[in-house]
């Protein structure tokens, strides 16, 4: 086993910013971690944290960002749809590509891909019908971070109502049908093959105890209020209490935006060990509201953020306004813990990566290195860096023992804003 030693000036480890750290890495896992150690091996000067866990994504969605339009949730969907209409899976190859580049040198390490664009248009399957899961798994693989493949079921265009044209790129007819198309994915050392349910909009009450595979499973919940309003009017029953009477609520679920919640919704979420997954730019972008993450974590909920439909693509903004969007919330201050805001930030485990998102013997060795003398940093104690630092502070990214980006640039695909020009331009044209 060929050895690299770090030495870290600071480091966060799991008990807290430690001085003159020494990791030892080996086989792309953590060997060894020892502090107070004397400056050896390669100098990782400033504050280095785990690696982040993008909990939420969908990679075609970036080709978004600046194009949108449009007064609602609802108007700005509408342009997606546009925009999936588009894609091809050489152009989602490219896109996604791209995107997960953006993401490994913002110090992503792992992305749940919540994927549903499955098939061409019309809904014509491809040749071979996981194309597009194909090509994900291809893009990650090449911006060199893992990937969770959370293939998602979407059945209708709304509760008891038929899909679109464009829905039907997305839907496999029935979750008996969903299930025969995923056993064909198969997962690898990048790879997680999960499942999610689109929502309980997408998928009728019949078969969302259909929708899992033994891996981590993902659900938009409770997004927009018209969601709940239309849960309630068809099943009496809100969102989240119709997934638990469906048993689709344990510790392998994560439930994304988990915003417009009843205290009921929340004690579910929390007794059922559910993850719930905020996506902070991407709900103030679509003015969904800002879900109740404190209450959710007091009462069991483990936090993850994901930067869904890729606004922004910074998860340290992320953690950021989690603690922001709970002060705007209940105007009072401190909502989080920096630990507490590290962990949501490094929540591997929801993707279903174990032992990852710390830095301790026999975790992954994904480390990211944080400037901490960048007009952002600069005076900041290393303990309150989340609250200061943004993706462009980024000094190394380190995803299984490989450097994967330095200072902004990827080292294995170069200017990732060049590769992201080109390739959304491909989609427009």
């Amino acid at each position: 086993m060929v050895m690299q030693t770090y030495w870290c000036e600071h480091a966060w480890l799991p008990s807290g910013v430690a001085e003159a750290v020494e990791i030892t890495v080996g086989s792309g896992r953590i060997v060894a971690v020892e502090t107070g150690q004397p400056s050896t091996g390669e100098v990782l000067a400033g504050l280095t944290v785990p690696g982040f866990a993008n909990a939420h994504s969908h990679a075609f969605h970036r080709a978004l960002r600046g194009r949108t339009r449009g007064d609602s949730f609802w108007s700005w969907r509408e342009g997606m749809y546009e925009l999936a209409e588009r894609l091809t899976p050489d152009s989602y190859l490219k896109l996604a590509r791209a995107t997960y580049a953006e993401m490994a040198v913002a110090g992503v390490s792992a992305v749940g891909e919540f994927h549903y664009l499955h098939h061409g248009p019309g809904g014509r399957p491809y040749a071979d019908p996981n194309a597009m899961g194909e090509a994900l798994i291809q893009a990650a693989r090449e911006a060199g971070i893992r990937l969770t493949l959370l293939d998602t079921c979407y059945l209708a265009g709304g509760i008891g109502v038929e899909p679109n044209e464009t829905q039907r790129r997305f839907s496999d007819g029935d979750a008996t049908a969903w299930q025969d198309r995923v056993r064909a994915l198969k997962a690898d050392d990048n790879t997680v093959i999960g499942a999610a349910i689109h929502s309980v909009r997408a998928v009728p009450r019949d078969q969302l105890s259909l929708v899992d595979n033994g891996g981590p499973l993902h659900v938009h919940l409770s997004e927009q209020p018209a969601e709940n309003e239309q849960c309630l009017a068809a099943y009496g029953v809100t969102p989240t209490r119709l997934l638990h009477e469906a048993g689709a609520l344990h510790a392998r679920t994560s439930a994304v935006h988990a915003t417009h919640l009843t205290a009921e919704d929340i004690s579910i979420l929390g007794s059922t060990g559910t993850t719930s997954c905020f996506c902070p730019t991407t709900e103030a972008d679509l003015a969904d509201g800002i879900g109740p993450a404190r209450e959710l974590a007091d009462a069991g909920s483990p936090l993850s953020l994901g930067s869904d439909q890729h606004a922004i693509i910074d998860p340290l903004e992320e953690a950021r306004r989690l603690e922001h969007h709970d002060r705007l919330r209940t105007g009072q201050r401190g909502r989080f813990t920096g630990g507490e805001l590290l962990t949501a930030l490094t929540n591997h485990q929801s993707l279903g990566w174990g032992l990852a998102g710390a830095i301790m013997p026999g975790a992954a060795a994904d480390l990211v290195t944080i400037n901490m003398d960048t007009v952002r940093t600069a005076g900041a104690a290393p303990s309150q860096i989340l609250l200061a630092a943004s993706a462009a502070d980024l000094a190394r990214v380190i995803v299984g023992g490989e450097t994967i980006a330095k200072n902004g640039v990827h080292t294995r695909l170069g200017n990732v804003g060049a590769l992201l020009a080109e390739a959304i331009t491909e989609v427009y044209e």
